[in-house]
């Protein structure tokens, strides 16, 4: 195969139990634009091109109904998982004042060798979470 026939990442997806912390985060701090919220199972939310997705990981363990319309399979995991947001370089200072506003310790603030800035962050399920100039993986 020559050409890779994936084109990019569509979603990505993290684990928290407490949907509404996670929904007070990702959309009152954060300001990402929410998709959906379906009961205890999960909220979507809208991410530049792609969809963060947060399940609760005890209901994505589920299998569906038999039936259902969308059977989707169990899938998830346990513990802290790891997301990257992608942030241009003008938007840090802003970013940063943000979540020490909403009381949110950054955890490292740092340049890679190659000049791109990230900072690390934890969310309310204790998710590391990161923002980062693209051209830290040589996308400019």
């Amino acid at each position: 195969m020559s050409q890779p026939l994936i084109e990019a990442m569509l979603e990505t997806a993290l684990y928290a139990a407490d949907l509404d912390a996670a929904e007070r985060f990702y959309g009152g701090i954060l300001g990402l634009e929410k998709i959906a919220r379906v009961g205890n199972r999960h909220v979507f939310y809208r991410c530049g091109p792609g969809v963060l997705l947060i399940f609760n990981p005890l209901e994505t363990v589920k299998p569906p109904e038999d039936g259902a319309a969308l059977p989707v399979p169990p899938h998830g995991t346990s513990g802290a998982g790891h997301a990257c947001f992608r942030l241009a370089k003008e938007n840090f200072s802003a970013t940063i004042v943000a979540l020490e506003t909403a009381g949110i310790a950054i955890e490292a603030d740092f340049t890679w060798p190659n000049g791109g800035r990230s900072i690390y962050f934890r969310d309310p399920a204790g998710n590391s979470l990161e923002c980062a100039e693209a051209r830290i993986w040589g996308i400019e």
